[in-house]
């Protein structure tokens, strides 16, 4: 489910980006002779100012897969709103067996969260955070719930727009 209004396309060659490899994954395939190993990695990007991605890389050896997760994630670029190193508002987000609440917190929290959770939102740029993950503890799924939650965000601006109203009316 891709909503038009909030698709936009990033260019990662006019960034900075930051990558973190969130989980690696062995799987083997058993053969006649003996058993094959494939590995994929998960990986996420991001300027730290409010620009993250992430990709899914498999292959034979684990830094050809980590390079494949790198270029998708890339490709899967979003811009998340922070206003004062947070949130603008609590969210939940829904991704298979894994559901994650994500909480704005005060100066001086600092990222509270699960090791697949505290990547994405640290190459964010996100400063402080209260999280929860509930549910699947699959890295997988919670990374792509907590990508889920972040794409719910909106600026105030666009919530006074669709509103109608000013952006001072929506502060208080």
């Amino acid at each position: 489910m891709v909503r038009e209004d909030i698709l936009e396309i990033i260019d990662p060659s006019e960034l900075d980006l930051t990558d973190k490899v969130v989980h690696i994954n062995r799987v083997a395939k058993v053969v006649k002779g003996g058993r094959r190993f494939r590995f994929s990695a998960l990986v996420v990007v991001g300027d730290g100012k409010g620009i993250v991605g992430n990709g899914l890389g498999k292959a034979h050896e684990v830094p050809e897969a980590i390079r494949k997760g790198i270029e998708l994630a890339k490709k899967n670029l979003m811009r998340v709103p922070i206003i004062n190193g947070t949130i603008p508002y609590t969210v939940i987000g829904r991704f298979g067996a894994g559901k994650v609440i994500l909480r704005p917190a005060s100066e001086g929290t600092g990222v509270i969260a699960c090791a697949a959770l505290r990547a994405v939102v640290e190459v964010a740029g996100i400063q402080n955070i209260l999280t929860k993950s509930l549910g699947s503890n699959n890295p997988q799924n919670l990374v792509n719930a907590t990508f889920e939650g972040l794409r719910q965000l909106k600026t105030p601006e666009e919530i006074a727009k669709k509103r109608g109203k000013a952006v001072a009316e929506i502060l208080r």
